[in-house]
């Protein structure tokens, strides 16, 4: 009869693990339904008695996993009489995978202590855990303990410990492993391609995908994704529009991860209409798309869709994040939306989220540039945290917009005392001063950058023709086609004259005479780029133009009148936002 008691209890184990298992094949996107099934399923196994059994309690924690409650996970996992390696290893994955790296290495810890040897399952969830908290110094203890017990070459654990470096920015070491790896599989490629994508070096990343591809590898989401942001970066759009394609005919083009890469993508090279398509055709957003399109939103100067699609994510259930309020808030700094801004700022709280940094030097942008500068200082004193050089450059930014030099120089010094400033706060500072006629000032604070050893960034601008980039520096004769360009630049001189256009020299901020000033400013960088696309590119496309520097006033000025004169679309990205000039207005309304 005991015989038969077990065989019962066997049986019933094994039909409540079938069920479970059924449970978590359609618990691919998890809702608040999915978890009272699963709460329901729990106590089905409970009522039979069979929720200690391992074979259960184990599909139960990895049910509760995928439901994203992981401490239900780890109740039911203390409930479990004899803990096996199985059990051990979906506990540490639950919390690898729900974000709490910390008690998946203190649980793996644990299991060292009950004496339970890890194997190819559980190394690459501790490794995850390690590239969470970009502890490559954990890593590579977890590493060392993969080669003492000869797992190191094992694909799995060794793909798994190349990720965990390459995302810890280790690429020294993550290309060691994957080199001496015997074999490797997808994890392994897209990791270090990751890792390579994220150190910005985007050529390394680019030979490596092509290397993939040639050796027949069967690439997933994240290798596309990963590619796909390099030519973001880099502004590829051609290249880019060539892996959207292959993401159709591999059917990745669906994948949340993928989908967010193709809006960045789109949205950095000008072509909003492009995110907007991509967003569109997306039949699972998670959080990283709905960011992705907020952010092209507000930085296209589309404000209005910024707070549509905010409101959408309510409809559909997806809680905003940090990263979303920052985009929020840099539409309302773009559009110049002072009380809305100041809105979603005091909303963040409602959704448990405190305002970092980042936040801060949004609304201090906001309120500078609107002009309301006692208020932007205001914002800073009370803030809870020390202020960052972000934060007093936004503040100074709006001081040389409103010619408020005193101010100016009181953010300056306090910017000075951080210690260490980068070059772009001296020449912040130093275009203060010369904004307001103060030029003996503005060569101290350039002089003062000089002294430090610092260099002011060199302003360029770049236009990709196929698969080629042109880039341009002021006044650069280097370029094969410079004669056509310049001679352009002269012929559209004189026809803009004509339609009432003048040079205003007063961007130009060095004590020079009238006639150097406007030779200084007639041959900025975005002018040499803008003529080389009149003179290549057919009338019918839209002239697209990178620029690493904000654009100052007589260029914005210049361009609004091209797009007249010529009847041209032309959009500039500047370090700040998107410019698109059409008929002789802006999309940003001269705010910017």
């Amino acid at each position: 009869s005991h015989s038969w008691i077990e065989t019962i209890i066997w049986v019933s184990a094994q039909r409540t693990a079938e069920l479970l298992q059924i449970a978590l094949n359609i618990t691919g996107s998890t809702n608040w339904s999915t978890a009272i099934k699963s709460q329901q399923l729990h106590a089905h196994a409970i009522k039979l008695g069979l929720h200690v059994i391992p074979l259960v309690s184990n599909h139960l924690i990895n049910l509760y996993s995928k439901c994203q409650r992981p401490y239900d996970s780890r109740h039911i996992f203390h409930e479990i009489p004899f803990k096996s390696s199985t059990s051990w290893s979906s506990i540490i994955s639950t919390f690898a995978q729900n974000e709490l790296p910390c008690l998946s290495l203190e649980f793996f810890r644990r299991m060292l202590e009950y004496g339970i040897r890890p194997d190819d399952h559980i190394f690459p969830s501790a490794t995850k855990s390690c590239a969470i908290l970009s502890r490559w110094d954990v890593g590579q203890s977890l590493h060392s303990l993969s080669m003492k017990m000869g797992l190191n070459w094992d694909v799995f654990v060794g793909s798994s410990i190349v990720d965990m470096y390459a995302k810890c920015g280790v690429i020294y070491d993550a290309r060691k492993m994957f080199d001496e790896m015997p074999q490797k599989n997808v994890v392994s490629w897209s990791g270090l391609i990751y890792g390579y994508t994220q150190i910005g070096e985007d050529e390394e990343a680019l030979k490596l995908f092509k290397q993939a591809l040639m050796e027949d590898l069967e690439v997933n989401d994240f290798t596309f994704s990963s590619v796909v942001r390099v030519c973001a970066n880099s502004t590829l759009l051609e290249l880019g529009k060539q892996i959207h394609g292959l993401c159709y005919k591999t059917s990745f083009y669906s994948s949340s991860f993928v989908g967010s890469s193709l809006i960045s993508l789109y949205s950095k090279c000008g072509v909003i209409e492009g995110a907007y398509m991509v967003f569109d055709e997306l039949q699972v957003r998670n959080l990283g798309a709905w960011n992705s399109m907020l952010i092209a939103c507000a930085q296209h100067g589309h404000v209005q869709n910024v707070f549509k699609y905010f409101k959408q994510m309510e409809f559909v259930w997806i809680r905003p994040n940090f990263i979303t309020f920052l985009c929020v808030l840099l539409g309302c700094s773009h559009a110049g939306m002072v009380e809305k801004g100041q809105l979603y700022f005091k909303l963040m709280k409602d959704y448990g989220i405190e305002p970092g940094s980042q936040h801060y030097a949004c609304l201090v942008d906001l309120l500078a540039r609107a002009g309301k500068l006692e208020e932007a200082l205001s914002v800073i004193k009370e803030m809870p945290m020390q202020p960052t050089e972000s934060v007093w450059g936004a503040l100074l930014t709006g001081c040389r917009l409103h010619g408020n030099i005193e101010m100016a120089a009181f953010a300056a010094d306090q910017v000075f005392e951080l210690g260490t400033v980068s070059p772009g706060m001296h020449v912040l500072l130093s275009n203060a001063y010369a904004a307001a006629g103060k030029y003996v000032e503005a060569a101290k604070a350039r002089k003062m950058m000089k002294d430090r050893g610092m260099k002011k960034e060199t302003g360029l601008s770049w236009v990709e023709e196929g698969n080629r980039v042109h880039t341009f520096a002021a006044g650069d004769r280097s370029h094969p086609k410079s004669v056509q360009i310049f001679q352009k630049l002269d012929e559209l001189e004189e026809k803009m004259e004509r339609t009432g256009y003048i040079a205003d020299t007063s961007f130009v901020l060095r004590e020079v005479d009238g006639d150097e000033k406007k030779q200084a400013i007639g041959y900025h960088s975005e002018k040499l780029a803008i003529a080389f696309g009149l003179i290549t590119f057919p009338h019918e496309r839209p002239i697209r133009v990178m620029k690493n520097l904000r654009v100052c006033g007589d260029c914005h000025n210049w361009i609004k009148f091209i797009s007249k004169c010529t009847g041209r679309t032309l959009i500039v990205r500047d370090n700040n936002r998107f410019h698109h000039f059409d008929g002789g207005t802006c999309s940003c309304g001269d705010y910017w």
